[in-house]
Order: C-alpha cells, then structure tokens, then sequence
C-alpha cells in the first residue's frame, strides 16, 4: 500500500493530501530513511513522521484498505 494512503487509513494523518504535502517536505520516514509518498509501507516498517518539534515513531502492524475509527489503532503500535 502507498504511504500516504497507508497514513490516512490508519489515521496518523487526517487527509491524504496533508500526507502527500508532508511526504513531499521530508517529514516522513520509512526504516530511517526520507520517504515519498508513492513509497510501499510493509508490515514490519518503522515509520517516523515529523509534526513541528515532536516526531511520533510507530510499527506497522496492520494493512488494509479501509477501517473503521476504532479498528484504526490496531494498525500501528508506537514506539
């Protein structure tokens, strides 16, 4: 699955286009390396997305199209 579908899914981030905008600043990271937005996330990644001065690192656990809001926390773990 594409990376910023994968962050809007999951609800890391509300609107797919903010992950675009946010991939395509540097902000999002993939296993410690800068990511695009096309980029495939597999289950097992560690994804770290910038917000500001603070960064939230999570696992992925999970991968699926859609969800609903209370089944979307069960797709990542924080770290």
């Amino acid at each position: 699955m594409r990376l910023d579908k994968y962050l809007k899914v999951s609800r890391l981030i509300k609107r797919r286009t903010v992950a675009n905008e946010a991939c395509d600043a540097g902000r999002v990271m993939i296993n410690d390396r800068v990511a695009k937005a096309s980029q495939d996330v597999k289950v097992g990644d560690i994804i770290e997305i910038g917000f500001g001065n603070k960064a939230v690192k999570v696992e992925v656990l999970d991968i699926r199209e859609t969800t609903k809001k209370e089944e979307a926390k069960e797709m990542f773990r924080y770290l």
